[in-house]
């Protein structure tokens, strides 16, 4: 008798790995977590990772997780999503040439700009941390003979059973890939970039293995979970929230402010720090200003918080007119590397202070969402909110009112969970169905 379907995603950053089951109606049936060793820093802007140190995390918490389940519950399909940029170079058979370079790695400043001379504007491969960067800085690094250029999520996937040389289009987007004309442009031949090392992108759950016999009896899981093409972390963060119409957006309240707004059409104007990520037949549109919670506390203890939002009146705004930040420079929604904080006025009682600080940070993210609809992103209808400062009721009462919208709640808040939705998005097809379909049509 069949058990009860559901669906696995597993989170997998830098500092842990996080797995979760949900059942088709969303509902969390189990969830594992285990920590990482921190990364490896240098002098030199590098930050690195034995990508082992994923493989065996990836393990234990799907082991937890597959411990956790009753019997009666029948794991369909899994999905992963890593961190954005982090690259890794391999021999044809998946071995891992190097130590994985983390997406903060910015060793490849000289790389970077021989991108931004042949590379169009809206490109997401541009910048000294962009994983097209890291492969340009590996191949002369004496690696030029690498067989495959994987993301974190895509080599975890292949370690399970998926073939070597496959990522999704969210990963790949910072590899090069062209979202809009879902191909590898040719302009990455401008840059000696052999076709042959990039993976075949796939839509993200897209099915494009089972998991390999002997780990699904190590691991306690059946040899007929399908594997998916994944996403990176923000998406998959994303995707859990419930956010899916055009107008709906999801604001990150983190040590930073992240925007990311469903769009029917793809926006891009890096003038303003603009980009679009694909999520099937829409897009997601947002941008990351340099805002957020970490200007509250370079001001205020945790204590301070948490006692003067309790004590703040949302409805009686300070006046005061501040764009909140911790140094000079901002990304979006002004992208100007020199734009300096305002943050005067400083009223002499520091629960206004605060409370100017709020309004400040709620006027930078209106002023971001506006901006989306100027360059061409569906208007704003309703928002969701993620990260610490979604638990803070009195800051969003006051965000509700400056955006004027219905701040929605989110359906959830990790990225696992997001993950364990895309596993569950195209459930009805096997992976040998697929790559059946797909070798007909090559």
């Amino acid at each position: 008798m069949a058990g009860i379907p559901v669906y696995l995603g597993v989170d997998v950053g830098t500092s842990g790995a996080r797995a979760l089951a949900i059942d088709t109606a969303g509902t969390v049936r189990g969830s594992a977590h285990i920590a990482l060793p921190a990364p490896t820093c240098t002098d030199n802007g590098g930050q690195q990772q034995a990508p082992e140190l994923w493989w065996r995390a990836l393990l234990a918490v799907l082991r937890q997780l597959a411990d956790a389940l009753p019997p009666a519950l029948e794991p369909k399909a899994l999905a992963l999503d890593g961190t954005s940029g982090t690259l890794l170079l391999t021999d044809r058979n998946g071995y891992p040439l190097h130590p994985a370079l983390l997406y903060a790695d910015r060793r490849a400043a000289a790389q970077a700009r021989r991108i931004a001379a042949v590379a169009p504007a809206q490109s997401g491969a541009h910048g000294a941390t962009s994983a097209l960067a890291k492969l340009l800085w590996l191949r002369e690094q004496g690696l030029a003979h690498a067989a495959h250029a994987l993301h974190q999520s895509d080599w975890l996937l292949g370690r399970l059973g998926a073939p070597w040389g496959v990522s999704d289009e969210n990963n790949a987007l910072k590899l090069g890939y062209d979202p809009v004309a879902r191909a590898w442009p040719q302009w990455l031949g401008e840059l000696d970039v052999p076709p042959d090392m990039l993976p075949q992108v796939y839509e993200p759950g897209t099915p494009v293995g089972l998991l390999n016999g002997e780990l699904a009896a190590h691991l306690g899981l059946p040899d007929s979970l399908t594997l998916v093409a994944g996403t990176t972390d923000s998406v998959a963060a994303f995707i859990a929230t419930g956010a899916r119409t055009p107008g709906d957006g999801v604001t990150s309240l983190g040590s930073t402010l992240a925007l990311k707004l469903v769009s029917s059409r793809p926006v891009f104007a890096p003038e303003m720090g603009i980009y679009s990520h694909r999520l099937g037949h829409l897009w997601l549109a947002g941008g990351a200003s340099n805002t957020g919670g970490a200007v509250l506390r370079a001001h205020f203890s945790d204590a301070e918080i948490a006692r003067f939002s309790l004590a703040i009146d949302p409805h009686a705004p300070t006046g005061l007119d501040y764009y909140p930040l911790s140094r000079p420079g901002e990304r979006f929604p002004v992208a100007d590397p020199d734009l300096p904080p305002r943050l005067t006025p400083r009223p002499a009682d520091r629960k206004t202070f605060f409370q100017a600080l709020l309004e400040g940070i709620a006027a930078v993210e209106k002023l971001g969402y506006a901006r989306l609809g100027e360059a061409g992103a569906d208007t704003l209808q309703s928002v969701r909110s993620v990260g610490g400062g979604a638990v803070n009721t009195a800051w969003t009462t006051l965000r509700a009112h400056t955006l004027g919208v219905p701040m929605s709640p989110a359906t959830h808040s990790a990225a696992a969970y997001g993950a364990a939705v895309l596993a569950r998005q195209r459930s009805d097809e096997t992976a040998h169905q697929i790559l059946e379909r797909d070798n007909r049509e090559q």
